[in-house]
């Protein structure tokens, strides 16, 4: 059974159970409207003519001015109530004229004025009983009866018609009930025909999202954010991949000819030490630019916890500048330090030491030999900045956007003598995204970069 099947069937099972309960008591209600009905006009016509009746010494009979006067005891072919006088022991005493040579029976059991079915002839009937008295002594009943063939048609052709209705309602429900959930799960059809459509060389597609904002929108929407999680993940998966065989397969390729070099024939002692040297340098870089590219991996990503601590902004510098210290003595730059403010900041040490890091390691790379770099802190707005200043070769106006993007890297042919592979900016990036806090690059007069850092 399908879906839809499934749905119209738990309604119609539902449906049918309020149908028939409902059926019920209309059934009951009529049923026993009608005969309240004929009882209480039972009861009326039994006690008007309870005074019709002459009690004279032993003869007990009825006026029969006053009964002729009613069409309705003379006559069956209207709604007639039939009145039958009786003594205590059931002998009849008197009649009305339409029962001709009937009479009612008398049921003693009856004998408090309840209403109760019974027999005329072959022919049902409603029939009450009430006593009436002389001198506070009971001298016999009134029986009055009204014919329950009208009635019994009436309550028979209701029940009929309820049972010939049930299962055409039922029916009638069951296929408004599937169009109605054929419409309804739509959606699910939706989504069934795109997720088969999506696969991993097509995870752009998305669901269309419903109308109205309901279960099945945020179903929907769920399923959209899960395929976004998982193109990402597969674009970091390919970036990772992209990038990892762009940054080693040069330095490989460059190994490989060395040594094959080496071994075309026997060299000296210093050539092969040079090459190996050689090969040792490039094996480090390799696993330098491994290490940032799996950097760059891990932040992309959710969820990264952090461990803030509240410190000196000049920790954080020295410890920066301390690690990039052999470059900068060997170009003799000179740091240049101005720290008044003596700010602190609140943030995960290991990321903004990362941002300093990658900063103060361009600063170093692209500044000229006894060149100067020079960082300030202060704070503005509430803010902590730190701006770190070099005069060095700078970069172009149009590429201060782009040197964020792995691996670009500005001007790189004119900057051949200076190793690097495009990551550290990236990685800059990055950490400031997950620390929130924006970082600026910016040319200047004299050359040179200034980059910002807003805490």
């Amino acid at each position: 059974m399908t879906f839809k099947d499934r749905i119209a069937s738990y309604f119609l099972v539902a449906t049918a159970s309020v149908i028939a309960v409902v059926f019920a008591i209309i059934y009951f209600i009529v049923s026993t409207t009608v005969y309240s009905n004929l009882d209480s006009a039972l009861v009326y016509e039994s006690h008007k003519h309870l005074k019709d009746i002459i009690i004279k010494q032993d003869s007990i009979y009825f006026d029969n001015n006053a009964l002729n006067q009613e069409r309705e005891h003379k006559e069956a072919e209207v709604i007639p109530f039939f009145l039958q006088i009786v003594d205590t022991l059931g002998e009849v005493l008197d009649r009305s004229s339409n029962l001709k040579v009937q009479k009612l029976q008398y049921i003693a059991e009856y004998g408090n004025g309840e209403s109760f079915n019974s027999r005329l002839s072959d022919k049902a009937i409603r029939q009450i009983q009430i006593p009436f008295t002389s001198n506070g002594n009971i001298k016999g009943y009134l029986l009055t009866a009204v014919p329950l063939e009208g009635t019994i048609l009436v309550v028979e052709n209701l029940r009929n018609v309820l049972f010939i209705l049930f299962p055409l309602v039922l029916i009638l429900l069951f296929f408004v009930a599937r169009y109605l959930a054929g419409k309804n799960i739509q959606p699910i059809v939706n989504i069934t025909e795109t997720t088969n459509r999506i696969t991993k060389n097509n995870l752009s597609e998305r669901v269309k999202l419903p109308e109205t904002k309901d279960e099945l929108y945020t179903l929907s929407n769920s399923i959209n954010e899960l395929l976004d999680r998982m193109q990402n993940a597969f674009e970091r998966e390919k970036q990772f991949t992209n990038d990892a065989s762009h940054e080693l397969r040069t330095p490989l390729s460059v190994i490989k000819g060395t040594l094959e070099v080496l071994v075309r024939k026997p060299r000296k002692e210093e050539e092969y030490k040079e090459k190996i040297n050689y090969c040792i340098s490039e094996i480090d870089n390799m696993s330098e630019r491994v290490d940032q590219l799996l950097l760059l991996a891990r932040f992309d990503k959710a969820n990264i916890s952090l461990r803030k601590e509240t410190m000196p902004v000049l920790s954080l510098i020295d410890n920066a500048i301390y690690r990039h210290r052999k470059l900068i003595e060997e170009k003799n730059i000179h740091i240049l330090i101005e720290d008044e403010s003596q700010a602190k900041v609140e943030t995960d040490p290991y990321y903004v030491d990362m941002i300093l890091e990658n900063i103060i390691s361009n600063s170093a790379k692209y500044s000229h030999r006894d060149g100067a770099i020079k960082i300030i802190t202060l704070k503005e707005n509430g803010k902590v900045i730190i701006e770190v200043t070099d005069y060095g070769v700078g970069i172009k106006e149009e590429d201060l956007e782009s040197v964020f993007n792995p691996f670009f890297r500005s001007n790189s042919l004119n900057h051949k003598h200076i190793a690097g592979s495009g990551l550290g900016l990236s990685i800059v990036k990055k950490a400031s995204e997950v620390l929130k806090i924006k970082v600026k690059l910016q040319n200047h007069s004299e050359n040179g970069i200034k980059a910002q850092i807003f805490f």
